[in-house]
């Protein structure tokens, strides 16, 4: 069944700058709508796309949208399953041809030719296979703390708890909940976790607050894990565009030895490694947004 989740009662709207829209979307169950939030000016032709990962949504950009929205119409976003987006109706679609199919739609009612793209973890996967195919709308990739080679130990750490989160009876429970699994983001001050934490919930029928996706995306997710690493290397070498990989300089996810590997091989990416983070770096503040502003503000 189709799910249309609310807004948490303490956002008391969309920070300036921002509009909510939706687009429609098929699988082979039927129609979903994948919701976007929209910055900046909508006849801007400089568009940038930033793809969120496997549990969150387009939200999380804002504090980088807000910024790159002076130069791009900058569009995050929500992956269906997450955030404004409907539930999709039978939960095996919740994989990547799905999820790849459904952001083209987005492409094309956007009405442009290229665009950047900026994806995190599972949103840079969905960049990245985007931008293999020939004629790709992708003229410039930003990988964030993903690779080709994903290892399955760290797909088991992320099964553990994908689709697995607890309901919370009070906010302060969610936002211990969520500082707690998203640690490795870093040392974020109290307004970012807050931000982070707000944009992450949403109230169920009962009153309980509950993270805002479908807890079936982490079903396909788990069945995929018999089958070992992650190993996309072909899909990554077919990669043209001027790339960019960002890596969390502790994280378990991209590996030193993978990227060393994606420098050398495929798009020959420049690399960028932050300090203090894990998996993954949030865009939350001037050095992170600045290495991504510089990378695609390059003529």
């Amino acid at each position: 069944m189709s799910v249309r989740a609310d807004l948490s009662p303490w956002l008391a709207g969309a920070p300036p700058g921002l509009v909510e829209r939706e687009v429609r979307c098929a699988s082979a169950a039927g129609l979903h709508r994948m919701a976007y939030t929209e910055w900046g000016e909508r006849d801007n032709p400089n568009v940038l796309v930033c793809a969120h990962g496997l549990t969150r949504n387009g939200r999380d950009f804002d504090a980088l949208a807000r910024v790159m929205s002076a130069d791009y119409r900058v569009i995050c976003p929500d992956v269906v399953g997450r955030g404004r987006s409907d539930w999709l109706r039978d939960p095996s679609y919740y994989v990547f041809p799905q999820y790849v199919a459904d952001l083209m739609v987005l492409l094309a009612r956007l009405d442009v030719d290229r665009v950047h793209w900026l994806g995190t973890s599972m949103g840079g996967l969905i960049g990245m296979w985007i931008a293999s195919q020939d004629d790709s709308p992708i003229s410039r990739l930003v990988l964030n703390d993903v690779g080709p080679l994903i290892p399955v130990a760290s797909l088991h750490l992320i099964g553990e708890y994908v689709g697995r989160a607890p309901r919370f009876a009070t906010y302060d429970a969610a936002e211990k909940y969520v500082r707690l699994v998203s640690e490795p983001f870093g040392h974020l001050t109290d307004a970012q976790w807050r931000h982070l934490t707000e944009c992450s919930l949403q109230r169920a029928d009962d009153g309980c607050l509950e993270m805002r996706y479908d807890p079936a995306i982490g079903d396909p997710f788990r069945r995929q894990l018999s089958a070992g690493d992650v190993d996309l290397w072909p899909i990554y070498d077919a990669i043209r565009c001027p790339t960019l990989v960002v890596r969390g300089a502790d994280s378990a996810v991209l590996t030193r030895a993978s990227l060393r590997e994606m420098a050398n091989r495929g798009p020959r990416p420049q690399t960028v490694e932050i300090p203090g983070v894990g998996h993954a770096p949030m865009f939350l503040d001037d050095v992170q947004i600045g290495v991504v502003r510089d990378f695609l503000q390059v003529a």
